[in-house]
């Protein structure tokens, strides 16, 4: 059989003359917030543009504003020459999903680049698609800069425009050795092997939030680890909202004024918190509990950002709550029992399920220990030097427990969500994280030699300090004063190091009463994750 066929044309590929780089902008799925963060990004784009001017290159931006939906990163590399350097460059937070089919198969050297600034979550963005390359197994570099004259960045600059990539200093990484016999030791292992055989379910209710490909934990890496996933839609947790009664809304944020917790609301929906959209958070609260009930679930994760932004107050005051171990309390539908009574059900924002697996895996261990079991995300969202120390602004939308925060709940207030970003707005638990030893973590996805993904864990040491309230309200006043905040000191762990090495944009942290205890629970969570057969990289000053 034979006949005449419409093949489609080919399209000749462009060519990039010498010394010469594209450039490409990822940005957010909302107009509103790449409207707003447009400015940092244009005066980032002049500055690299410069600095790559002073080298004798040339930069071409490939598209106007911001690449806005996977189908315009299409378009847009569809024009770019597939072998030419490429920059990404992020001075917000985009949604890498936008870019990553692009960045998948452009033959060229790759670089990510951002201001190292707080005003917008250009850093966040950054780490977030480095995951994404890192997930995908596509070599790039990365570096960053406060004002793009420091010699860290230039030189870093003039080595990838010779060809070579970028290399951090990652002295502070080495593998978890052979840990010796201890009660630490038995004890992780012991609950990886309850795990393993008892299984637990997580909750995810619309996988994929924000374009956090490095947050999607594929069925064949997560099973084996004893975890499974239970796929849930946004809509059966809006239609369950529906359903919680008025009085019980009430009663839970009773509770919450009882315990000390205070809400800023005013009258303008628009712009303030309101009552209303308080009692929707309630009510999503209450849901969310039942619906883990009904499903039997070990963790839940929340997506919001798309969809029910558009439908309800945001999720954050409501995850947080999860979080917490005294927290108010929620019966089944018939008022028979309190749901997941006196202890925490571990929620993961943004439905990153990197931060599910550590929640759920130091809940365990913590709870175990007879430790405070609260963990939380943060964004890594930006930092500077304060007396001896680089202090870390460590922030996230509103999911921190209040037994993280200085005075728990009545250090706790709740301040409305900014409009750019949560249209229907919601309260936060804003507050500021209370003086003391955390061990930080983060599971991601990275190709081994053979360049089979495998599942990772960089963990690390760190404290979280106490600064002066003026220095605490400039760090806020310069990232988002209305979210929750943590100041943290790493240990033996630098600035760039982290910014090098960290696979993720958020970082996983939990309390522990003292530094012995914090080492305690460290060693038993990396025998824990070993016993999984998760790689184990243990970073900065930790003792094991």
């Amino acid at each position: 059989m034979s006949g005449t066929y419409a093949l489609p044309a080919t399209r000749p590929e462009p060519t990039a003359p010498p010394r010469t780089a594209y450039m490409v902008a990822s940005g957010d799925l909302r107009p509103a917030a790449n409207a707003a963060g447009w400015p940092a990004q244009e005066a980032l784009e002049k500055a690299v543009s410069s600095a790559f001017a002073d080298l004798g290159w040339t930069v071409v931006k490939a598209h106007d504003t911001f690449i806005a939906s996977q189908r315009q990163g299409l378009e847009v590399f569809a024009t770019i020459p597939p072998d030419a350097p490429l920059i990404v460059a992020e001075a917000v937070w985009q949604y890498s999903h936008h870019v990553l089919a692009g960045l998948r198969t452009h033959r060229g050297p790759i670089l990510t680049v951002a201001n190292f600034d707080g005003t917008w979550p250009g850093l966040v963005g950054l780490l977030g698609l480095n995951a994404g390359l890192t997930k995908m197994g596509r070599e790039y570099s990365t570096i960053w800069s406060v004002d793009f004259t420091d010699r860290y960045f230039l030189d870093a600059l003039a080595t990838w425009v010779a060809g070579e990539p970028i290399v951090h200093d990652a002295s502070h990484v080495r593998p978890l050795p052979s840990l010796a016999a201890s009660p630490e030791k038995e004890l992780g292992v012991a609950l990886a092997e309850q795990l393993l055989t008892e299984k637990a379910i997580v909750g995810v209710f619309d996988e994929g939030c924000m374009g956090m490909y490095n947050a999607i934990i594929d069925d064949e890496l997560l099973n084996p680890l004893g975890i499974y996933k239970e796929r849930l839609s946004q809509s059966a947790l809006f239609a369950e909202m529906r359903r919680v009664s008025d009085d019980e809304a009430t009663a839970t944020r009773t509770w919450l004024e009882d315990a000390g917790m205070t809400f800023r609301t005013g009258p303008d929906d628009a712009t303030e918190l309101t009552d209303g959209q308080l009692h929707e958070q309630m009510k999503m609260y209450v849901a969310a509990l039942r619906i883990a009930d009904d499903f039997g679930l070990d963790a839940v994760g929340i997506q919001y950002q798309q969809g029910l932004k558009d439908l309800a107050p945001a999720s954050d005051l409501p995850e947080g709550l999860l979080n917490n171990v005294a927290r108010p309390p929620v019966t089944s539908r018939d008022g028979s029992r309190v749901l997941y009574d006196g202890v925490a059900l571990p929620h993961f924002n943004e439905d990153d399920e990197g931060v599910a697996v550590d929640a759920l895996v130091t809940n365990r261990v913590w709870t175990a220990m007879g430790l405070d079991p609260a963990t939380t995300l943060h964004d890594v969202r930006w930092g500077e030097q304060y007396g001896d120390d680089f202090v870390w602004v460590y922030e996230i939308s509103g999911s921190v427990p209040p037994s993280h925060l200085t005075g728990g709940y009545e250090g706790a207030t709740s301040w409305r969500q900014n409009p750019v970003y949560f249209p229907a707005g919601g309260g936060t638990i804003k507050g500021v994280s209370r003086p003391g030893e955390i061990v930080w973590s983060r599971l991601y996805i990275a190709p081994n030699t053979n360049g089979a993904a495998r599942l990772h864990l960089d963990i690390g040491r760190a404290s979280v300090v106490e600064l002066p309230e003026e220095e605490t309200e400039r760090r806020w006043a310069a990232t988002n004063p209305e979210w929750p905040i943590a100041h943290v000191v790493t240990h033996g762990v630098s600035r760039d190091q982290f910014m090098a090495r960290h696979k993720a944009n958020h970082v996983q942290i939990v309390y522990a009463p003292d530094p012995t205890s914090a080492d305690a629970g460290l060693v038993a969570k990396a025998a824990f994750f070993d016993r999984l057969g998760v790689a184990v990289h243990l970073c900065g000053d930790v003792r094991v």
